[in-house]
């Protein structure tokens, strides 16, 4: 079994979506299952819908935009009058019928059921466009499978019974089903974290022992750096699951912090590719003598920073650490870079869900603070030390961190 994985740029319109399906002409069809993205900036819109929502602005008029644009999209690719259309419908009455029938508070647990819409319909209409031009596949929907706990927006997968859900496919047929999404005991969708749909994409091929993964981008592969924010980059052919991991992990955007694990765990080779030029190699990750160490560049845009000391100017000690540790927790904030003093701890934070000032709020009531906000974190990996003069040229350092050949920089 093979899975591909494709992100919403490659389904933002018609053309695109006709795209995917020269894409799996040149790859193969037989034996695939393919995990989707919402079109476009389709999530975005979908987010400003809750946003309306919880601040009584009317959604109902972004609603109506979301489905005219799929809509639009579709009108590109079906016959009038085919059944897809009545289907999209059906999908945006169900968003408004949740919003009236709604009486909970919860932000995130309303964002959840909302925004996943978006994979839902968009999954819909690949697979009855590949239907329709005879790559006979089944849509099947990802709720029924992955199952997660109901940590809404950031959902932790249920893997014993992910596994034995997802073993029960048939392996000699094709699907089509979506990325990001799950569901937890009482059925409602959870989300696993915003583009998340590779995350999804892996835990199908972990489960399903797949023969490989491949997301399909508008990039040839992975870069040393994001060619829209550096200049000179080059692809890395062929890298580790370890080197990927850690580029994930310090925030290269091409590559989900959660994708290689299960991947590394079976030794699934994982592709990434461009869904522009098919046929050219891409970027392989797996275990190979050949993996490359280049020096790379990657950049986390709006970070806050932080400095925190006790009023007294004591020693940050390790109860105060563990106060500060519990309410980042609490707020669902998350360290990006953290430098500590005898008396003061620096944070490089990134705050998702909005509750920076809660947290910097609480703080105050014990220690002294200083709050920057929209910092830029940069990491250079495998740094070439005499070679960085250009990078510095006009930037505001705050604080920097290096080690085993890792830079990290903090600006504004």
């Amino acid at each position: 079994m093979k899975v591909f994985k494709f992100g919403g740029a490659s389904v933002k319109d018609a053309e695109g979506v006709k795209n995917v399906a020269l894409v799996l002409e040149s790859q193969g069809f037989e034996q695939c299952l393919l995990v989707v993205s919402a079109m476009g900036k389709t999530t975005n819109a979908l987010e400003k819908v809750v946003h309306n929502y919880f601040d009584k602005v009317d959604y109902q008029q972004e609603i109506e935009k979301i489905k005219q644009n799929h809509l639009d999209i579709s009108n590109g690719i079906f016959a009038s009058g085919h059944p897809v259309f009545a289907e999209i419908s059906l999908f945006f009455d169900d968003i408004e019928s949740f919003l009236r029938r709604n009486k909970s508070p919860n932000y995130n647990f309303v964002y959840d059921q909302v925004v996943s819409c978006g994979e839902m319909i968009s999954s819909k209409i690949l697979s009855e466009y590949l239907n329709d031009i005879q790559f006979t596949n089944k849509w099947i929907d990802a709720r029924d499978y992955i199952k997660t706990d109901n940590f809404y927006r950031e959902g932790n997968v249920n893997w014993e019974e992910t596994e034995k859900n997802i073993c029960k496919l048939d392996q000699s047929i094709c699907y089509v089903t979506q990325g990001f999404i799950g569901s937890e005991e009482n059925n409602f969708t959870v989300t696993l974290g915003r583009e998340g749909s590779d995350y999804s994409a892996a835990i199908f091929a972990y489960c399903m022992n797949a023969e490989a993964m491949t997301i399909w981008k508008d990039v040839p592969g992975v870069m040393t750096g994001d060619p829209r924010k550096f200049e000179n980059v080059q692809l890395l052919s062929e890298i580790s699951y370890e080197e990927a991991i850690e580029m994930a992990y310090y925030g290269a955007s091409v590559i989900h912090p959660k994708t290689l694990q299960p991947l590394k765990q079976k030794n699934i080779p994982f592709f990434v590719k461009s869904f522009l030029e098919p046929k050219k190699s891409g970027t392989k990750v797996g275990n190979s003598a050949d993996a490359q160490k280049a020096e790379s560049y990657i950049l986390k845009e709006n970070q806050h920073m932080m400095r925190i000391s006790t009023r007294d100017f004591s020693f940050i000690a390790e109860q105060h650490l563990t106060q500060i540790f519990a309410l980042l927790v609490k707020n669902k904030i998350k360290i990006s870079l953290m430098q500590n003093t005898a008396i003061s701890l620096e944070l490089c934070l990134e705050d998702k869900y909005g509750q920076i000032d809660e947290f910097n709020s609480e703080l105050q009531k014990d220690f002294q603070t200083e709050l920057l906000k929209n910092v830029s974190l940069y990491t250079i990996r495998n740094a070439k030390l005499d070679d960085l003069n250009d990078f510095y040229k006009d930037k505001n350092v705050l604080f920097e961190q290096s080690s085993n050949k890792v830079i990290q920089v903090v600006t504004n």
